[in-house]
């Protein structure tokens, strides 16, 4: 049956047009019921039960149901319960939830895909009996709802037409009051879907997924300004009275952030609940700027993590915001509006209301920087001792908190598996198992080198060439060798794993490598970015066995200048899989004179050479706080901590991979202007500078930052005899002035934006670590293409699709780099179990209200406080502590701390709270009565771990990760 589907469109020029479109309708398209005898059902899809059980105490008969749009869209974690089954989904609704959030269409399609799920997607679209034509001026919204009852009518009549003794029922699910009573009119079983899952039995856990927007409806005091219409805010853009941008919450105070505007060179404040106007971290906001005489200066104040309240369900008063005039002040607006949400879900612990009979409570986030979320739950002496799942639904004006609902239980608080789980989670890192279909996909073992690859290939695998890792490392993307040519010159060869040989271009195991972006370092574990067989076998180039590479082979002189540079696939044979200790120990021991002694020494004095030329041009060396934990084999605990020593061949590896990179870059941006996929690292604004220029200035010193190379100089100069780690302290404040190193497609922005600011070059690349970064995997496909070992194919050359995943590489990068952190600071936690221990510290930051320090031999930073969120005592009877804002110094009595002291503290883990195990710094040196508390004897304690006494000062830990790549800091 043919129909036709007409409507109006709108030409450029302002003509209208009569768009005329056949719809194709159909009597044979299948119901999906299990062996119904009126339709044919393919067996490849999945099908509804014949006669499907149920437990509704309101529908009291076999039953499938059948949802509306806005039932998928906000009740997805519900509908993601194995209790939700028998359910069909109308195209048109599909259609609906894939316009409106990708995301939720995805976790939908997920759960159509299982059959043990029963979700079957009806194409009532193009069902005669079912489809619908648009009324005169009715909605689309309308219209769906008009043929969601038509199919719930339609489904009525072929059941008892085909099975007249079960009498089974569909029962839509929809919470639109209007759709309900018109539904119940065509004489339809109808339900929210509060009510229905009020009525199922067995299954009292789902009551808490409900997005219900009336639960929260009795309160009346208005909090909040309203939000501004789409349309008003679009207006207020246009004309230039409303700016727009990404809102990102303070690390170190909650009620404060900053968004980032494109006219505005410096980060644009928000400060104060009612500024923040409901803004969470992440969200694109509209903000509208203060007169000049309201704007506000960042707060001084570190304000104690609301999970540090004693009496958590208790809201606490906001503190207040010193005003004060002078140059500091920065550009303040307040929250007009929201553009685009960043709500995802949540992990943290649940806050239990003192009220025991109470079913509403609230959940604090693990991620400091989210609010606390309202919630309800009966589960909640259940809940308490777990880390759970909360997904935010609204935040209403009348609330202090968003309203949310419980997801999932994902553990026992402090349980390993657990936090890494929560970890993973947080940090939207991809990591379940690869699926059958991959696996299918991969190479069989054993695995050899096809012969017809050694024609294709230069044979590589009589030169002596090895690779130099971190102890431990399994997944080796690189080796090296070098030798002198007949003409005096040196040869040196960078090999990396071929992984493309294995990764084929739109396959499932392509989409899922381009999806996870990297591996994840954990501390205990690795989530590969391609399966273990490849990571750990195929593509890692083990010492003793033949290998696919792509080679880069310089000729240089002995002053390291490049003569000639070529790229070619090969075939290799490492000669040895070296540690960078091994391979410094072969360096250093005279006696060693063989080819691969001989080849890691000039590869390190030809290293030596590059890395003083990047210097020279301006590179930037800085630091960061890196250890490593030593593992209990059995328990998996750490039981050392240790931190990183470098040596010359950490150096020597780095710097190839950089030549490399560098000499890759410059071949692929020259093959494809338009699409190459390189890497920048901008400048960073002068105003990112101002934390680093004050606390050096404090000490004596001026830190130029009008370039690269200045700055560079003047950390160089800035040393102090007294004070060894000094310099290091001034580079690890350098380094968080930097901005984001991110991937880029060269078309799409002016070539003098190419530039690496912390590399000083002028074009840039990821080539060297195609096993963990799939970046490297696209620079490999580009260079092949270059070369002509291989062809291109659409995807690779498309500037606008190459953008969008270059947007996802970016992110996941980012947010592997914060898990890596995150995992160690819980192993840092696991550590401190039962024992306390006195270290040598640094002040980093004197606040007006606290300490920042830093412990180098465990990399972890921590805030000390000295006085309460509004600069009260923290103790009655406890010293004054004295601030200096000209100075940045705190003082109490005769002490007085400056940046970048040293210090003696306390570190122990605080388990006096099961939610709040926490580490805990306190001053032990310099001494302060009734504030600093006694050295232990020998500096540490094994026993129990120190509880946290009512005049000790109460601590937040941040940390730093230990860094897996050994391929530099960008």
């Amino acid at each position: 049956m043919l129909t036709n589907r007409v409507f109006m469109k709108k030409t450029r020029k302002g003509g209208i047009i009569k768009v005329v479109r056949e719809h194709y309708l159909r009597d044979d398209i299948a119901c999906g019921i299990a062996s119904c005898g009126l339709c044919m059902l393919t067996e490849s899809r999945t099908s509804l039960d014949r006669v499907p059980e149920f437990s509704s105490n309101a529908f009291t008969g076999p039953h499938y149901l059948m949802l509306d749009t806005n039932v998928i869209l906000y009740q997805i974690d519900l509908l993601e319960s194995d209790a939700i089954r028998n359910v069909i989904v109308l195209s048109t609704v599909l259609d609906e939830v894939r316009h409106r959030s990708p995301a939720i269409f995805k976790r939908l399609r997920k759960i159509v895909a299982d059959p043990g799920r029963k979700f079957f997607t009806f194409v009532n679209e193009h069902h005669k009996e079912t489809y619908l034509g648009k009324g005169v001026g009715e909605s689309a919204n309308d219209r769906n709802d008009r043929m969601i009852r038509r199919a719930a009518v339609w489904y009525g009549k072929h059941i008892r037409e085909e099975d007249k003794e079960n009498r089974v029922r569909v029962v839509v699910l929809t919470d639109d009051a209007e759709n309900r009573r018109k539904a119940k009119e065509d004489g339809l079983l109808v339900a929210s879907v509060a009510d229905y899952v009020g009525s199922l039995s067995g299954h009292p856990e789902l009551r808490d997924k409900v997005f219900n927007t009336e639960k929260w409806q009795d309160e009346s005091k208005i909090i909040f300004s309203a939000h501004l219409t789409t349309t008003q805010i679009h207006e207020g853009i246009k004309k230039g009275e409303l700016l727009q941008g990404a809102f990102f919450a303070s690390r170190d105070n909650f009620l404060e952030g900053n968004v980032r505007v494109e006219s505005i060179e410096e980060p644009v404040l928000i400060q104060g609940r009612l500024n923040l106007n409901r803004a969470v971290d992440g969200d694109v906001v509209a903000i509208k700027l203060l007169p000049k005489s309201e704007w506000k200066c960042p707060s001084g104040v570190v304000l104690v993590d609301e999970q540090a309240v004693d009496s958590e369900a208790v809201e606490t008063a906001d503190p207040e915001f010193e005003q004060k005039d002078g140059e500091d002040r920065v550009p303040t607006a307040t929250v007009v509006g929201i553009i685009k949400r960043k709500w995802r879900q949540y992990c943290g612990i649940l806050a239990a209301n003192p009220m025991a009979s109470s079913t509403r409570h609230l959940f604090i986030a693990s991620d400091r920087n989210i609010p606390r979320i309202r919630i309800e739950t009966r589960q909640s002496a259940h809940l308490i001792t777990q880390k759970i799942v909360v997904a935010i639904d609204y935040w209403p004006r009348h609330s202090k908190y968003p309203i949310g609902h419980f997801v999932r239980a994902l553990g026992g608080i402090g349980e390993k598996d657990t936090e890494n789980e929560v970890i993973l989670l947080e940090h939207d890192v991809p990591h379940g198992s690869f699926s059958a279909e991959i696996q299918a996909q991969l190479p069989k073992l054993p695995w050899t080198v096809d012969p017809e690859e050694y024609k294709k290939r230069v044979d590589l695998r009589d030169i002596t060439i090895c690779s130099v890792d971190p102890p431990g490392c399994t997944d080796i993307d690189d080796a090296l060798h070098a030798r002198r040519l007949g003409n005096g010159n040196i040869e040196v060869g960078v090999h990396i794993a071929d992984v493309t040989h294995f990764i084929k271009p739109g396959t499932p195991l392509d989409k899922e490598a381009g999806l996870r972006a990297t591996t994840v370092y954990l501390v205990d574990k690795r989530i590969d970015m391609v399966p273990d067989v490849l990571s750990s076998n195929l593509c890692s180039l083990r010492g003793g066995e033949e290998r696919l590479a792509f080679s880069c082979i310089w000729e240089l002189d002995d002053g390291a200048n490049i003569i000639n540079t070529k790229f070619h696939k090969s075939v290799i044979k490492s000669k040895a899989a070296l540690t960078y200790q091994e391979a410094q120990l072969i360096i250093d021991d005279p006696t060693q004179t063989n080819q691969t002694a001989q080849s890691l020494r000039l590869l390190n004095k030809l290293a030596k050479i590059l890395k003083r030329r990047r210097i020279d041009n301006g590179a930037l060396v800085l630091a960061s706080p890196e250890i490593r934990f030593n593992i209990d084999s059995e328990t998996h605990d750490p039981i050392d901590v240790v931190a990183k020593k470098m040596l010359d061949t950490n150096s020597m590896v780095e710097e190839f991979m950089l030549l490399a990179n560098v000499s890759v870059a410059a071949k692929i941006e020259r093959e494809f202007p338009e699409c190459a996929m390189l890497r920048r690292h901008p400048c960073p604004p002068d105003a990112n500078f101002d934390p680093l220029k004050k606390a050096a200035s404090y000490q004596g010193f001026e830190i130029d930052t009008s370039s690269g190379k200045k700055l560079a100089t003047s950390l160089d100069l800035a040393v102090k005899p007294d004070n060894p780690y000094f310099n290091t302290l001034l580079r690890i404040l350098a380094t968080r002035c930097m901005m984001q190193a991110v991937y880029f497609i060269s078309g799409t922005i002016q070539q003098q934006e190419y530039f690496h600011y912390g590399l000083a070059s002028p074009i840039y690349t990821h080539f060297t670590s195609p096993i963990r970064r799939y970046a490297d995997v696209i620079v490999h496909r580009l260079l092949a293409a270059c070369i002509g070992a291989d062809a291109t194919y659409p995807a690779l050359l498309d500037k606008q699709a190459s953008s969008q995943l270059c947007n996802n590489l970016n992110y996941r990068n980012r947010m592997a780099q914060y898990a890596g952190r995150a995992s160690v600071a819980l192993h840092t936690h696991l550590f401190f179990r039962d024992r306390s221990e006195d270290e040598e510290g640094y002040i980093l930051f004197v606040k007006k209200n606290a300490i920042q320090v830093i412990i180098p031999k465990y990399g972890l930073e921590g805030t000390i406080y000295v006085a309460g969120k509004n600069n009260e005592k923290l103790k009655k009877d406890g010293p004054t502590f004295v601030y200096n804002e000209e100075t940045q110094t705190q003082s109490c009595g005769a002490v007085e701390f400056h940046a970048f002291d040293p210090i003696t503290v306390r570190l122990s883990l605080d388990s006096t709270n099961v939610q709040h195990q926490r580490l805990v710094f306190e001053l032990v040196t310099p001494f302060i009565e009734g504030f600093s508390v006694p050295p232990l004897e020998g500096g540490a304690s094994n026993g129990a771990a120190a509880k946290r006494k009512g005049d000790k000062a109460a601590v937040e830990t941040g940390e730093k990760a230990t860094k897996k790549s050994k391929k530099g800091k960008f």
